[in-house]
């Protein structure tokens, strides 16, 4: 008997007709957050679909995406809380859900855009403070991280007609989203207010890659969170797409940037 016709890693057929099927080993698992100031978006956005399932193929990788309670009606931490408790979910089904049955728990990556890139940060955060959920966080992949403070940067004081847009369009999310009484110096919204010792950050707190994009507003926010981590002792890598804006990804899915986007999250997936 002898192969007579062979895909490899997926099936052989042999001489007397009989068939060998491949099933693929445990995956790697990508936990993703969708964006929108906390206040909008949804899992079902059609841009997030295609996205998703392209990474997916790209990095073969499991990948789940979450929604969360938005505010106004439901303030943060909830979004936090919720996010975590698909971690929990998570650790739960992978035992008896067919879907998770190759999951990897010990190779979970947290991923999001803008709001969700922050959800990332702070349910990751939440995680070190809970050894019980017994899923072990890899690596950090956020694009266009959605941060501020009640202290401007430089771009975001600039008297442009497009720059005071984006910053009344950021606090009025900042405003709606954050508990009634807390200004932008809250921690969900002010990393540097995370509080983790000198030690967590440099032996605990996970790999991250920082996605920015050239003609994003966030990106000097992203920029600042990047060495933030730097000057903490975190392995991170900073990436830039040139020429492109806010979360590209999600409405331009096909283009040049979106497959490097990719291929760079994917690359940094294997590496971890």
């Amino acid at each position: 008997m002898f192969i007579v016709e062979e895909s490899p890693d997926f099936l052989q057929v042999f001489s007397d007709g009989t068939v060998k099927r491949f099933s693929p080993g445990i995956l790697p698992v990508v936990v993703y957050f969708h964006g929108g100031g906390f206040c909008i978006g949804s899992t079902t956005w059609i841009g997030y679909h295609n996205f998703l399932g392209d990474l997916s193929v790209a990095s073969q990788s499991i990948v789940l995406s979450i929604d969360y309670r938005l505010a106004p009606e439901n303030r943060l931490p909830i979004a936090y809380e919720d996010c975590y408790e698909s971690l929990v979910w998570l650790r739960h089904q992978a035992s008896c859900d067919p879907w998770l049955n190759k999951a990897d728990l010990s190779r979970v990556f947290l991923s999001g855009d803008s709001a969700g890139g922050n959800i990332a940060h702070n349910v990751a955060v939440k995680t070190m403070h809970n050894s019980l959920i017994h899923v072990k966080i890899r690596g950090l992949l956020l694009i266009h991280p959605y941060f501020g403070s009640e202290r401007r940067t430089e771009k975001e004081m600039s008297t442009d007609e497009d720059a005071v847009g984006n910053v009344a369009s950021n606090d009025m999310f900042w405003r709606l989203s954050i508990p009634e009484g807390s200004n932008r110096d809250y921690f969900g919204c002010n990393f540097d207010k995370t509080e983790l010792s000198l030690t967590q950050w440099r032996n605990e707190f996970p790999a991250v890659t920082v996605y920015v994009a050239e003609l994003d507003f966030l990106k000097e926010r992203g920029v600042m969170y990047a060495e933030f981590l730097q000057r903490k002792g975190v392995e991170v890598k900073l990436v830039e797409a040139e020429n492109e804006s806010h979360v590209f990804h999600v409405f331009k899915p096909d283009c040049e940037a979106t497959r490097l986007l990719q291929k760079n999250m994917n690359d940094f997936i294997w590496n971890y």
